[in-house]
């Protein structure tokens, strides 16, 4: 296939940016789409020309590294389906594409599509974790949990810290990520015992970071890869309402 690329250049953060035309041929439709930028930074090596730099790591749809805006979606066209797995067949010949670094005032961009997502390690680091007792793992069914809860929980869980549900959200909303994080510990038995501290130090350091409101269009949930439920809101809000009532 021959394509007809529009991607964002950007030297550094204080740096003004701008898309940049570029013609990429010989792309064959089982490549994925960072080998298909990899094949056209070969071309750009070639000819003495700065690479595009982007984010990515497992290339397994795992880590959520690889996150970009793909003719105005998040990760590309396909459901559930993150950057690093969309494959070129996705796309037909001459097909022109625009691709972009997820926008937020909380992300901002480093370089081209690599974008700064150290706001989520911040509200992770604010309380998305449990304190345990060290030593020999208790038996598993010391703690009884429920099939549903359980099922819940690893659903929340999922979440892979993309940045989808903030780039495509009109407010650059981080509840869904946010949301996720709390609902998947507070569901469990080990994380009761925090849960108030855990969703008020987190939701603080969210609204700190600079991320907006949810004004609940859902188009987090419609653009997550993991398919991350919107009730990781509702979950958040009611956690949130319930430590504010019984604060000490």
């Amino acid at each position: 296939m021959k394509l007809y690329l529009k991607i964002w250049r950007q030297f550094d953060t204080s740096s003004k940016g701008e898309m940049v035309d570029y013609e990429i041929d010989n792309v064959s439709e089982h490549m994925s789409f960072l080998e298909m930028l990899d094949l056209l930074n070969e071309s750009l090596i070639h000819k003495k020309e700065r690479v595009i730099e982007f984010d990515h790591d497992c290339r397994e749809g795992i880590c959520g590294q690889c996150g970009i805006m793909i003719d105005g979606r998040a990760h590309g066209p396909l459901k559930n389906t993150t950057t690093c797995q969309l494959h070129m067949r996705s796309f037909k010949d001459g097909d022109t594409i625009y691709i972009e670094p997820f926008r937020a005032k909380a992300f901002p961009v480093l370089r081209d599509l690599k974008i700064d997502r150290s706001a989520f390690d911040k509200i992770i680091t604010a309380g998305g974790f449990i304190g345990a007792s060290t030593g020999q793992a208790p038996e598993a069914n010391s703690i009884p949990i429920s099939y549903e809860t359980a099922e819940a929980s690893f659903d929340a869980a999922a979440c892979i810290g993309c940045g989808a549900c903030v780039a495509t959200c009109k407010n650059a909303s981080a509840a869904l990520f946010t949301g996720a994080k709390i609902t998947h510990l507070a569901l469990l038995p080990q994380g009761k015992i925090e849960a108030s501290k855990r969703v008020l130090t987190m939701v603080q350091q969210m609204d700190a970071e600079g991320f907006g409101n949810c004004s609940d269009t859902r188009a987090c949930e419609i653009e997550c890869p993991q398919g991350v439920s919107i009730l990781s809101i509702a979950k958040m809000n009611a956690e949130y309402t319930k430590a504010l009532i019984f604060r000490k």
